[in-house]
C-alpha cells in the first residue's frame, strides 16, 4: 500500500518531547487534526516574534533575550489593554470578575452594600 510522504510539521520533534521528558512536563498537544490548543500557541508566539524579537534585534546575547522577554511576558499578562477586555488589563478584567462574584450570596443574588 502506498502511503503519502510524511510532512516533518505534523509531528512533535523527537528532541522536543524528550526534553519535555527530561523536565517532567507533560506535553499539550492535541489529537490529530485539533489545533484549539495549536492556534492559540501560534498566536502568542507570532505577537511575541513580532511585537519583541523582530522589533528589538539585533541581540547581543541570549540573557538580553531571555530578560526582554520576561518584561514581554509580564506586560503582556499584567498591563496590555485587550480589545475583547473592553479594553482593560488582563489583571483588571479577571479582578473586577472577582469581586463581582465576591458581591454575590452563593444563590447568586447580589449583596447591598
Amino acid at each position: 500500500m502506498l502511503q503519502r510522504p510524511i510532512e516533518s510539521g505534523q509531528y512533535l520533534s523527537l528532541t522536543y518531547s524528550n526534553r519535555l521528558a527530561d523536565l517532567g512536563i507533560q506535553a499539550s498537544t492535541g489529537s490529530v487534526g485539533d489545533s484549539y490548543d495549536n492556534a492559540l500557541a501560534e498566536t502568542i508566539n507570532g505577537l511575541y516574534k513580532n511585537e519583541l524579537i523582530k522589533a528589538r534585534k539585533p541581540w547581543r546575547s541570549i540573557e538580553e533575550v531571555e530578560l526582554a522577554t520576561l518584561e514581554w511576558v509580564w506586560w503582556f499578562n499584567n498591563s496590555r489593554l485587550h480589545s475583547e477586555l473592553n479594553y482593560q488589563t488582563p489583571v483588571e478584567y479577571e479582578d473586577n470578575y472577582y469581586n463581582s462574584q465576591q458581591a454575590r450570596t452563593p444563590t447568586g443574588a447580589l449583596v447591598k452594600h
